[in-house]
């Protein structure tokens, strides 16, 4: 049974694609096992660092197990709260990734519904959106970021504010990607609105929404899934840099940007491995993704032949 679903896998031309690049397979199975860490947390990292009773403070600072004065308790040693950097940085991980891609579907929806209605229904409709999303392209994703998590907080009291820390970075992550999306959909919808299938649609009575959503959008995917997939990376990288800035998800929370924040302030103390592990973890988080993001242009591309 699975060596047919293989076969039927492999015959496919995307499938044919995937198993024939390296790339593609070694970068989609290390971001497989970072996501399948990062939902089994619990069952994968040796300790919970949300836990008072795995942390102990006579831990703090202990070095790799391969290094002097290292325990083989901890195989990549204890930040200063006296967690394991292994487990802390699992449970970082799920909270990147649970930001990251909240906020690139997130951005994904407004993008594409702004774009495929600005492209289908044109006008004056079409310019207003159009101009906004030019206007917001000019400023930098991580400085529209900063300023919606500065008037979040300017609302909500700091105690709300360490409570919905994660919303208010998806939604500030999301409103600074959805122009990528907008534009691309846009452009799309304009070359497909006046193809054959768009004019019988119309033919037949079928309404507005129903052709853009359900024939026209479809048609459209392929460019937005390599978008998303490379944003996605995007998104994970500005979660962390928020973080690192001190106004992504509170310290208490570990994730990828706070671990590198705290452990860069003991760098110069000797312990390194504080910020150098969850600083390579996310390179490789990064690295993977963006590799994948590449493949699934180059496989997407109808242009290209695959075979």
């Amino acid at each position: 049974m699975i060596y047919k679903t293989f076969n039927k896998i492999y015959d496919t031309d995307i499938g044919y694609s995937f198993f024939n690049s390296k790339i593609a397979v070694i970068s989609s199975t290390i971001l497989f096992i970072i996501l399948l860490c990062s939902v089994f947390a619990g069952v994968v990292s040796p300790y919970n660092p949300f836990d008072p009773a795995t942390v102990s403070l006579m831990d703090a600072f202990t070095p790799p197990s391969w290094s002097e004065g290292g325990s083989s308790s901890f195989i990549l040693g204890t930040d200063q709260q006296g967690r394991d950097m292994f487990s802390t940085i699992i449970y970082g991980s799920r909270i990147s990734l649970i930001v990251g891609f909240a906020s690139i579907l997130f951005a994904m929806v407004l993008g594409v519904f702004l774009g495929v209605t600005a492209g289908y229904i044109g006008g004056k409709y079409e310019i207003v959106v159009m101009r906004i999303t030019d206007v917001q392209l000019t400023i930098p994703s991580i400085l529209m970021a900063l300023l919606v998590n500065g008037i979040a907080k300017s609302f909500i009291s700091q105690s709300m504010h360490n409570d919905m820390a994660i919303y208010v970075l998806i939604f500030a992550i999301g409103i600074s990607e959805w122009p990528q999306f907008a534009r691309v959909s846009r452009a799309s919808t304009l070359v497909e609105k006046n193809k054959e299938y768009v004019s019988a649609s119309r033919i037949i009575g079928l309404s507005n929404i129903l052709i853009m959503f359900k024939h026209i959008l479809p048609n459209i995917l392929r460019p937005l899934l390599v978008i998303a997939t490379i944003g996605l990376a995007l998104a994970i990288i500005t979660e962390s840099t928020l973080s690192f800035l001190g106004v992504g998800v509170p310290p208490t929370t570990p994730s990828l940007g706070t671990l590198i924040r705290f452990g860069n302030s003991f760098l110069f103390s000797g312990e390194w491995w504080i910020t150098f592990f969850p600083a390579i973890f996310l390179i490789i988080l990064a690295l993977s993704i963006n590799l994948l993001g590449d493949w699934m242009r180059d496989a997407l591309n109808p242009k290209l032949k695959i075979r």
